[in-house]
């Protein structure tokens, strides 16, 4: 049994060094991409291999053949958009392959853990699942970031548009003083109108890709000012006010949602920690449970506190 546990543990973890190695290759891709991208033209060469995936030819193979996986079930391309807006530098294929290196070595280091298959095959659903809300985090990181760093953006556009500056150079000056995300986001914008799309157009589509209420209120206000006419730097300043005014609020909310938050955090990892530690401590304890109607019991017990966390975090949830 001992062997059996170190053997796994031994699989587990060179499946993670493997993952962790790709998440690496990634990364170190996507700086030398920048380093290349920020150059002054014509200041050295760049060489093909150096912007180029770099792949063996295996990798790049079982990359392509998860691609068309998830093609298969994703017509609309979500997958893609959801790693773009997460800012995740990797293809659907590669973040595929990873998640399902990560699954595999939660699975085998819960089976060398416990020496329970059940466990184990639990490991290789978590996996997926914490992909997916690794994804939806990141997302909802931004956009909070996003939208509390809105106001002081529009007041700096504002204050640019009053000094003479154009709509366009007043986004471009706020974008050197902005901190990502707000500078990357705005940063696209300005690339699309240099390739000739027009600049409410840019916003618009910006606005639909980080689903920011606030922002759709500020091209919608954007768009009628250029309709009817009027002081865009004086619509900014207004905007600016009232959204302010609105991430106060989420604040306030947030702050008198935070016990109960925090209670179903507390109360949705405490069952599945116990239950761990006791067949860690003591793996005869729970043996009945893994066979007849303890299987039902588990079953029902992991429902039932799936459906009081949903509960709570809905409670919990207040949109202002």
């Amino acid at each position: 049994m001992n062997a059996g546990i170190f053997a796994m543990l031994f699989v587990g973890g060179g499946l993670a060094l493997m993952v962790g190695g790709l998440l690496f290759r990634v990364r170190e891709r996507e700086k030398a991409l920048a380093d290349i991208l920020d150059l002054p033209f014509g200041e050295r060469d760049v060489r093909p291999d150096s912007v180029s995936e770099g792949y063996s030819p295996l990798v790049e193979g079982t990359i392509g053949l998860a691609g068309k996986v998830v093609d298969q079930f994703d017509e609309k391309g979500a997958v893609q958009a959801a790693l773009e807006r997460a800012r995740i530098p990797m293809r659907p294929g590669e973040y595929a392959i990873t998640a399902f290196g990560a699954s595999l070595t939660l699975a085998a280091l819960l089976y060398g853990l416990t020496g329970t298959v059940i466990i184990a095959a639990v490991g290789l659903i978590v996996g997926p699942l914490g992909a997916v809300s690794f994804v939806r985090y990141r997302i909802a990181k931004r956009r909070k970031a996003f939208e509390a760093a809105l106001p002081d953006a529009l007041t700096l556009i504002a204050s640019s548009l009053s000094a003479g500056h154009t709509f366009l150079r007043a986004i471009q000056m706020m974008c050197e003083e902005a901190e990502p995300p707000m500078s990357e986001e705005f940063a696209r914008v300005v690339a699309e109108t240099r390739l000739g799309d027009p600049l409410v157009d840019a916003l618009g589509r910006m606005a639909k890709r980080l689903e920011v209420r606030d922002m759709d209120w500020v091209v919608q206000a954007i768009r009628i000012q250029q309709t009817v006419g009027g002081r865009l730097a004086d619509l900014l300043h207004t905007l600016a006010d009232f959204i302010r005014a609105r991430e106060e609020v989420r604040r306030d909310v947030a702050v008198l949602t935070a016990e109960g938050r925090i209670s179903a955090y507390v109360l949705t990892a405490l069952a599945p920690f116990m239950f761990l530690a006791i067949q860690v401590i003591s793996p005869g304890y729970m043996k009945p449970m893994y066979s007849g109607f303890g299987l039902v019991v588990l079953a029902g017990t992991a429902l039932l506190m799936s459906v009081g966390s949903v509960i709570i975090f809905r409670m919990c949830k207040i949109e202002v």
